[in-house]
């Protein structure tokens, strides 16, 4: 009988110890755009993204030469199917022809967790677009699936916050009823696929619109008294995740409650032109340095806290031939050089001739914190078997 209390101490002491190890700190996501004339090779990016310690990127088409080159790196891939294909691969046949040979050939040796079916189709003006892109995502998907491939790769598409007639607060969530009827097929079908919801949220447009209503340390996660939602009681330290939870209240509103809700793209530019209130290389720094704390925290929303809020940064380089403002070419943690733009907490500048020693610091601190906590837990794990044993002992 001792010797069964004693299993089942071990075992639960185990599972424990499993729990714990499985609450670590997952990597925060990067957009890998290319706009730009002056970038590294593929390869260079690479060995960048392996000297941070990063493994999950996004690329904005299937460039065939990023996807040679990041086999075998252990680094998740995002890839995206270009807006003006959506109208060609809403055909089944023609969908299958374009996963045999942008997808197949690559898997298992690349890394491709994802397809984002175009960007922001659901606000762009043309209804023809936004007619394909449900039908393009089926089908897509179907090509998965009759090649055995949909176990691996999620099929979505992102959209930005403008889906929303009503964001604040979160609880009023609601999406324009003009494209209703396409969100509604475009939540069935993420529903039915159990794919996420990506959102492209960028706290830094509501400020630089109304500076004076809007707290720039509510924007840029510094302390701050935040808000509560008056209906659900809910307090929001932070702008991102209000917007978040707005999404997710305005799917509820249409009777899709369990589609978990990710951030495809958020960061802040900085430099940017007079009227580009906010656009500073000292706020850049502070939104990507506090969403960096938070990762590492692994925090959800104040509606989801134990579901760890899934954030891919934009962006990861400066992309000099961007059109816009001057905003646009300056969302890069780092310049196409490999040098870092500004720091967000990187413990040492990822050069040319040295992409090895660069690690980020803060998940430095967080690793020490953990393994302190571990070596904690295993003290406690350990008193706890002893006394265990002990108690046995005197029974029998």
């Amino acid at each position: 009988m001792a010797t069964l209390y004693s299993r089942i101490a071990v075992i639960y002491a185990v599972i424990l110890f499993s729990t714990y190890l499985s609450t670590g700190i997952a990597a925060l996501g990067i957009n890998y755009g290319q706009v730009a004339n002056n970038l590294p090779p593929p390869e260079r990016v690479l060995e960048l993204l392996r000297s941070l310690k990063v493994t999950k990127a996004r690329i904005y088409d299937t460039n065939p030469q990023v996807l040679a080159a990041f086999a075998n790196s252990n680094v998740e891939l995002i890839v995206t199917v270009e807006n003006d294909m959506l109208g060609q691969l809403r055909d089944p046949q023609q969908a299958l022809q374009w996963v045999s040979a942008h997808i197949k050939p690559y898997l298992p040796a690349t890394r491709i967790t994802g397809i984002q079916v175009g960007n922001e189709v659901l606000t762009d003006p043309d209804s023809t677009l936004k007619a394909n892109l449900v039908p393009a995502m089926v089908s897509i998907h179907g090509a998965l699936v009759q090649l055995g491939l949909d176990s691996y790769v999620q099929v979505s598409s992102p959209n930005s916050l403008a889906v929303l007639t009503q964001s604040y607060p979160p609880s009023a969530g609601s999406f324009d009823s003009e494209i209703y009827s396409v969100v509604y097929q475009f939540l069935q079908f993420l529903s039915t696929t159990n794919s996420p919801y990506w959102i492209n949220a960028y706290p830094y447009f509501a400020y630089k619109d109304d500076p004076s209503r809007i707290s720039l340390d509510y924007v840029l996660f510094n302390p701050n008294t935040g808000m509560v939602d008056p209906y659900t009681k809910l307090r929001y330290d932070n702008m991102l995740y209000a917007q978040v939870d707005a999404v997710t209240f305005a799917m509820a509103r249409m009777g899709f409650e369990g589609i978990e809700v990710r951030v495809s793209e958020t960061g802040w530019p900085s430099k940017g032109d007079p009227d580009e209130v906010g656009a500073t290389l000292e706020n850049a720094a502070l939104y990507n340095k506090n969403l960096l704390r938070r990762q590492l925290k692994n925090e959800g929303t104040p509606l989801r806290p134990n579901a760890r809020l899934e954030v891919y940064v934009f962006a990861l380089f400066n992309e000099d031939m961007k059109p816009g403002p001057t905003s646009e070419r300056n969302y890069g943690l780092f310049q196409p050089d490999g040098t870092m733009a500004y720091n967000v907490g990187l413990s040492a500048l990822s050069t040319p001739s040295s992409t090895s020693s660069a690690t980020i610091s803060l998940a430095s601190s967080a690793t020490k914190g953990a393994r302190k906590e571990y070596q904690s837990l295993v003290y406690w794990m350990f008193v706890y078997l002893l006394t265990c044993q002990v108690l046995l002992r005197r029974q029998f």
